[in-house]
This record gives C-alpha cells, sequence and structure tokens, in this order.
C-alpha cells in the first residue's frame, strides 16, 4: 500500500482553509493531514482539528522571545508529526531565514493577492485603493523573503464598484477553498516540486503567475 504524504497545517486562527484541506484529504488517498500546529490556543481551526479526529499542538509566544528563539521551538513541535509537507493556513507569524531554510521545497503557503502584487498585509483594501479590476490569492512556496516564493497557482475573482474589503475578501476566500486543496493534492501525487527557486508540475515550469492550463 503506497505511503500517504503527511500534511502538518500551521494556523492562527478560523481554519476555514484547514476545513478545506481536511475535506480535500478526505477525498484524497494520497494525502493525510497528521496534525494541526497553532499559535493561539483559542484558534477556531483547533476545534475543527479535534472534530476531524487530527493530533494537535499549540505554540505561544512567550514574552520577550526572540523571533528565533520561538522557532525553535516550533520546529520541535513539528519535527513530532515527521511532515512531508507543512502547510501555512493563516499562521501569523514572520518565521526567520533560518527556519524558512530547513523546510525549503516542503512548505506552501496562500496569500490573498495576486502576487507578485501586494505582498504583506491589507491586500483587499489596497487593490480596492488602486482601483484594480480583478484581485485574487497565490498559492506559492514559502522561501526567506516574505511572499516572494515561487506562485504554484492563482485564482483570479473581479473587483466591482461597489466592493468593501469585507465583500472582496469573501469573495477571495471561496477561491482559496478550491485552489489550496489541489495544490496539495499535487503535491501528494509528487507532481509538484521545487528546484532552484521554481515550481514544477509535472516536470514543467510553471509561469510567474502559477500554473495556467492550455
Amino acid at each position: 500500500m503506497p505511503v500517504c504524504c503527511r500534511v502538518l497545517v500551521l494556523i492562527s486562527g478560523n481554519g476555514s482553509n484547514l476545513q478545506a484541506i481536511i475535506d480535500g484529504c478526505d477525498d484524497n488517498v494520497d494525502a493525510e493531514v497528521v496534525g494541526v500546529i497553532s499559535n493561539k490556543p483559542d484558534a477556531y481551526g483547533l476545534v475543527r482539528a479535534h472534530h476531524a479526529e487530527i493530533n494537535t499542538s499549540c505554540v505561544i509566544a512567550r514574552k520577550d522571545e526572540r523571533r528565533q528563539q520561538y522557532d525553535s521551538r516550533l520546529q520541535q513541535a513539528i519535527e513530532q508529526y515527521q511532515p512531508d509537507l507543512i502547510v501555512l493556513a493563516g499562521f501569523m507569524r514572520i518565521l526567520s531565514d533560518e527556519f524558512v531554510s530547513q523546510y525549503i521545497g516542503q512548505m506552501v503557503n496562500i496569500h490573498p493577492s495576486l502576487l507578485p502584487k501586494y505582498a504583506g498585509l491589507h491586500t483587499h483594501q489596497r487593490a480596492l485603493d488602486a482601483k484594480d479590476k480583478e484581485h485574487g490569492a497565490s498559492v506559492h512556496f514559502v522561501i526567506p523573503e516574505l511572499d516572494a516564493g515561487p506562485v504554484i497557482l492563482q485564482a483570479k475573482v473581479p473587483v466591482y464598484e461597489d466592493d468593501t474589503v469585507e465583500t472582496l475578501s469573501s469573495r477571495v476566500h471561496e477561491q482559496e477553498h478550491a485552489i489550496y486543496p489541489l495544490v496539495v493534492k499535487w503535491f501528494s501525487l509528487n507532481r509538484l516540486k521545487m528546484l532552484e527557486n521554481q515550481a514544477y508540475l509535472d516536470d514543467q515550469l510553471i509561469g510567474i503567475h502559477g500554473y495556467a492550463p492550455d
């Protein structure tokens, strides 16, 4: 029997993308969510994990703790799960370069913009302020530079004149829930990899805006 891809999800909040990934793994015999780690003990995503009978851990930042010290404790928690893939799903901490470098090619993130546009925070407001006609989400491999890893897959949504941050965010979230489980599935089937800071699907180089089917 083939070995399942061991997926570990890191969260800080509601965990809606976590839920989408759990649901996707239920339909994918090649991947299993083996654990969920949160930096917030009251994150609702932990409840979602418990309902799915998934092991959880909390790694809470200590007062006056340096980032490298936190990341060292986080790495210890991660290694207990022996993951093949680490999925950042609303994990609201900036990770140190040293930490990220340990997991190059094994860690993915979802960002609420069409990267390379709008790295960082407040992406929906920035898209509205710029009067963009389209917005969206990007799944990318994680590298030390923030939100700068190679893009794997994007989903686009239209931006309407009467949009607010809330309405635009809701539309983007809906697309996130569709594309994130798909990327996890590609990785679990050994179709997706990162080589020399570039993403490949089925040994074909993915463009800078992510996979685009013909």
